[in-house]
């Protein structure tokens, strides 16, 4: 069943993305929905299959729901552009809350030490506050998003570090290993898809494609973590 749902997933996301780049829109939109749909599905069907990882299963879930939410406050953004500086509010807060339940989940399952807790919390501190650094060298405008920029790059970095730094203290767990590069494709989509909000003349068809495609595959990639538990 996952690996089925997984090949439909992929499938979804191919013509959300032909969809997107020739004429975006609500077809866009729901095409999208569905492919966000599809990740949220191989991570009920491989929690369903590693049944023992219940709490860990049912966390990545809930992160990957908000994942969907994200998705469409984000592409409403595109559609209804008077409001477009609320529904980018109400992206950044529903991927946020993603990524506090992946956090939780790592928290859950991972043999963390207070030291490793310290280690991984300095590590995304360190990458939130440099995107902020590199606002102007990369020719960006946070301007009133500054503060949420900050807040969701931490919990973003987390995510990564707190996966990395988990695979490090169980010699490189294949669930672990898994989550990292997951969390770290998530946050070289989040790099391309800052430059295409707050940068100019970014928001070009070639970032648009690479944006989705690094996106779907950590989330595709973070859901089958649950696959790999033990």
């Amino acid at each position: 069943m996952y690996w089925a749902l997984l090949i439909i997933g992929i499938l979804a996301t191919a013509v959300f993305l032909c969809l997107r780049v020739r004429k975006g829109g609500i077809a866009a939109l729901y095409a999208k929905a569905v492919a966000s749909l599809c990740f949220i599905a191989t991570a009920i069907a491989a929690t369903y299959a590693n049944r023992r990882f219940l709490d860990f299963g049912s966390w990545m879930t809930f992160g990957l729901i908000c994942g969907l939410l994200g998705d469409v406050w984000l592409d409403l953004k595109w559609i209804y552009l008077q409001d477009k500086d609320s529904y980018l509010y109400s992206g950044f807060i529903f991927f946020l809350l993603g990524h506090i339940c992946f956090v939780v989940a790592i928290c859950n399952a991972s043999p963390y030490t207070p030291l490793a807790i310290i280690l991984a919390v300095a590590a995304a501190l360190v990458i939130a506050v440099v995107a902020l650094l590199l606002e102007k060298p990369l020719k960006m405008h946070y301007g009133k998003f500054k503060w949420i920029v900050f807040l969701y790059s931490f919990m973003l970095s987390l995510t990564m570090t707190g996966a990395i730094v988990s695979a490090v203290l169980t010699g490189f767990a294949p669930m672990w290993v898994v989550m990292s590069v997951g969390g770290l494709l998530f946050l070289l989509s989040d790099l391309v898809l800052s430059g295409m909000y707050f940068g100019e003349g970014k928001n070009t068809k070639g970032n648009i494609i690479l944006n989705h495609s690094l996106y779907y595959a950590a989330q595709f990639i973070m859901a089958a973590t649950v696959l790999f538990a033990e």
